[in-house]
């Protein structure tokens, strides 16, 4: 939305969005698939993994499935408004710099004591109410999830885990939902290879930026990400300002 903005870049909009979330999707998938796969053994076949493993991952399915409900009334009843009011830029880095701020605090309070294997029915609802707000730009899906599992006590590597594989069903039912809408417009003005493109785009370096990330937050805190956050959106202030 910045860089339409900013860039002078024709509106490409909420389905061009989508297309990234799904390339985002794939190398989520990808990533995670041993999880993923595990999930649908316990759920479809009980009796295939060892008891402890497979209540574990029906449990995980479960919370999953119910973090996911809040983003999709989100998306039900706040599409339409986020679409036509929340894209401006000023709204944008205000988003920005909130959630940078809130992640900053939450590596201060969070003790980190919890694993996955902690994850409970209350931290499922918390997480997924969170999620929900990331249908405000700015706010960033993943970082608001990984912040709200920092407050909720887990480590990072559990609240950076989760937050991912909580992505997959709104990602995939938003681009389910929008299928028809992407292929209208796509048609329409000659846009199917801005969405591949974007697609490929977020594939790629979604893969390679949850590969990093797990790897970096073993040693390291999220705050790195937070002053990216609130440089861009100190950034944008200033530009707006200036201009």
């Amino acid at each position: 939305m910045l860089a339409e903005y900013f860039l002078g870049l024709e509106e490409v909009g909420l389905s061009f969005d989508v297309s990234l979330h799904l390339g985002t999707l794939l190398a989520i998938l990808v990533y995670f698939r041993r999880d993923f796969l595990l999930m649908a053994r316990a759920l479809l076949f009980a009796r295939d993994l060892e008891e402890e493993e497979g209540v574990f991952y029906r449990k995980l399915a479960f919370y999953i499935i119910l973090a996911t409900i809040p983003g999709v009334l989100a998306g039900i009843f706040l599409n339409d408004l986020v679409e036509t009011t929340f894209r401006q830029p000023v709204l944008v880095a205000t988003t920005l710099g909130a959630i940078g701020l809130l992640l900053l605090w939450a590596e201060r309070v969070g003790k980190r004591h919890r694993d996955i294997g902690r994850l409970g029915l209350g931290d499922a609802l918390i997480i997924g109410v969170a999620q929900a707000l990331a249908i405000f730009p700015g706010v960033s899906r993943s970082g608001i999830t990984m912040t709200a599992g920092l407050f909720a006590g887990f480590n990072r590597q559990t609240a950076a885990r989760f937050s991912f594989m909580l992505s997959a069903p709104i990602i995939f039912g938003a681009g389910v939902y929008h299928v028809p809408e992407i292929i209208k417009q796509g048609g329409e003005q000659g846009k199917f290879g801005i969405y591949f493109a974007g697609f490929l785009a977020a594939t790629v370096s979604g893969y390679m930026f949850i590969a990093w990330l797990l790897k970096f937050i073993r040693t390291r805190t999220f705050d790195i990400f937070a002053y990216y956050r609130l440089g861009l959106a100190l950034t944008v202030y200033l530009i707006l300002i200036l201009n």
